[in-house]
Formats: structure tokens, sequence, C-alpha cells
């Protein structure tokens, strides 16, 4: 919890989290974006051997379960826009990850195809997920988990 590492950041010493940042604590937002904050971090933690962002391990995964998707269908699936999708699959081609077929279904489109350098980096990124995920859901029973996939889906669905 952000609270283990960083004691005094919500709360200082004597003051209980209502009388340090009074209202905002009811704003569901505000915790929203805390959550976000240590997932990200402790994502980012996990993560610095391996010089993979988020999105650029899910476009890498994306891309393993559904060899030849087309640029804009990736882009689609992840919520992404394209010039966002591009640029991160321009970078996971120039580390030789990934690479762009000419669609065999449609010639207009991009068809993405991992490389043996971005099988292997993905292998290692999942390991990473598998501890990222193991921190976060620490917090949570099985049941408490799978409520809270459910509950934030219908934030962004």
């Amino acid at each position: 919890m952000i609270r283990d590492k960083f004691p005094d950041a919500i709360a200082p010493l004597g003051h209980t989290d209502e009388e340090a940042i009074g209202a905002i604590n009811d704003i569901l937002g505000f915790h929203i974006r805390l959550a976000h904050g240590a997932c990200l971090r402790h994502f980012t933690e996990t993560f610095t051997d391996l010089d993979l962002t988020q999105k650029q391990v899910s476009v890498l995964w994306l891309v393993d379960d559904h060899p030849g998707i087309a640029q804009t269908d990736l882009a689609q699936r992840l919520r992404m826009d394209r010039a966002t999708t591009m640029a991160i699959i321009n970078r996971l081609q120039a580390k030789h990850f990934l690479r762009r077929d000419r669609s065999d279904k449609d010639g207009r489109k991009q068809a993405l195809h991992l490389q043996p350098d971005g099988i292997a980096m993905l292998a290692k990124a999942k390991r990473a997920i598998g501890e990222h995920e193991a921190w976060v859901k620490s917090r949570f029973s099985d049941k408490e988990v799978r409520q809270l996939i459910e509950l934030l889906s219908r934030i962004h669905e």
C-alpha cells in the first residue's frame, strides 16, 4: 500500500486521512488516482531491467495472442489512438521485437508478428507481470479481485 512506503504521504503524523485532506477523501476518482499511481510505480520498478512500458508489453502480448493482427485492430482493442499505436510499434520494431507485413486478407493493412527477440522479451515480461500481479492481488481475496475487475470494467467499458 502507498502508506507502507510513504506513511506521511497522505496524512501527516498525528492526523487522520480526513483531517489531512478533508472532503477529497470521499472522492472516488481521488482514490482511483492514488491506486493507479501506486500500481504504476510498482510496475515501473518491476520492469526497470526490461526497458518496456505497460503499453509496449500489452502490444507484444496481443500480437503474440493474435499473430497477424492489423495495427488498426490492435489499436482498437487496446483503446489507443492511431498515433500512439504507430509510435509504440515503431519502437518495438526498432528493437527487433516485432515486424510489419502486408496483410494477406487486406493489402492496405499492416499485419504484426513477433520476432524471436520479441518472443524472448515477452516471456521475461510475463514473469515480471506475474510478480506485479502477485503484489497487487496480495491486497485482496480471490473473490475481491474478481469483484474489483468487474467494478473497474464498468468505468472503462
